[in-house]
C-alpha cells in the first residue's frame, strides 16, 4: 500500500522536525492539502509556505487542490516539483481540459471526488486520469470520521478502472486508520492519505509503516 501523510495535521510550530520525520519514514509521498476558504470552509497554506516545504522534503509531493478554478495554478504547482496535481471534479467546469493541462505541464493528473459525487461521473475520461482521490470525509478539516459508503465507492471505481484497462490508481483521504485502511485495501485502494492517525501518534513513523504493510 502506498502512503501519503497529510501535512495539514503536522505541528506548524515544529514544521522542520515533522518534515524531517517524514523524510526518514516509509512514506511514499507527502500530501499537500491546499484550501482556499471558498471551495471548502477552511484555509490551509499558500505557495510561499509550500515552496519551503518542497525544498525541505525528500519525498515526492502529492498536491490536492481544494480550491475554485484550480486550472489557474498549474504552473505554480509544477514549479513546486509536484509529481501529482489533484483537482476536484466539482470545481472544474471543463475537467478534460484541466486534466490535459496538468499532464502537458509534466505532472500526473489526479481528480478528487467529494463523498456524494458518484464515481460514474469519470467514466468517459478515466483513461486519461492518473489517479482518482476518493474523499472519505467532506473536505475542509482534518480529524473527521470515516464515511462508510466510501468502501463501496472504491469497489465501483476499481471495477470501472479494470474494465477500461486504465492504469489509474485509487487514493483515499479522510478518517484513515488501520481498520478503515484494511477495508479500503481489500476494496481496491492503492494509496492512503493519513493525517491525524499519523501525527497524533506517539510514534508517527510506526503508524506510517503499519499502513504501508496493509
Amino acid at each position: 500500500m502506498l502512503t501519503s501523510p497529510s501535512l495539514l495535521s503536522a505541528d506548524f510550530g515544529r514544521l522542520n522536525d515533522d518534515i524531517d520525520m517524514l523524510n526518514d519514514s516509509d512514506a511514499d509521498y507527502l500530501h499537500l492539502d491546499i484550501m482556499d476558504g471558498v471551495f471548502v470552509p477552511n484555509i490551509s497554506f499558500g505557495f510561499p509556505v509550500l515552496k519551503y516545504v518542497a525544498k525541505r522534503s525528500k519525498k515526492p509531493l502529492d498536491a490536492h487542490l481544494m480550491i475554485v478554478e484550480p486550472q489557474k495554478f498549474v504552473n505554480e504547482v509544477k514549479n513546486l516539483g509536484c509529481e501529482y496535481m489533484t483537482v476536484h471534479q466539482e470545481a472544474c467546469v471543463h475537467l478534460d481540459r484541466v486534466v490535459n493541462s496538468i499532464k502537458e505541464a509534466g505532472m500526473k493528473a489526479g481528480v478528487a471526488l467529494n463523498p456524494a459525487t458518484p464515481v460514474d461521473t469519470l467514466r468517459h475520461c478515466i483513461g486519461s486520469i492518473d489517479m482518482v482521490l476518493v474523499m472519505s470525509v467532506n473536505p475542509g478539516f482534518g480529524g473527521q470520521k470515516f464515511i462508510p459508503y466510501t468502501i463501496e465507492k472504491v469497489r465501483m471505481l476499481r471495477e470501472m478502472i479494470d474494465k477500461a484497462g486504465a492504469g489509474t490508481i485509487i487514493e483515499v483521504d479522510g478518517g484513515v486508520n488501520l481498520e478503515t485502511g484494511a477495508a479500503l485495501a481489500q476494496a481496491g485502494a492503492d494509496m492512503l492519505v493519513a493525517g491525524s492517525f499519523v501525527f497524533s501518534a506517539q510514534c508517527p513513523q510506526a503508524q506510517i509503516s503499519a499502513l504501508k504493510h496493509l
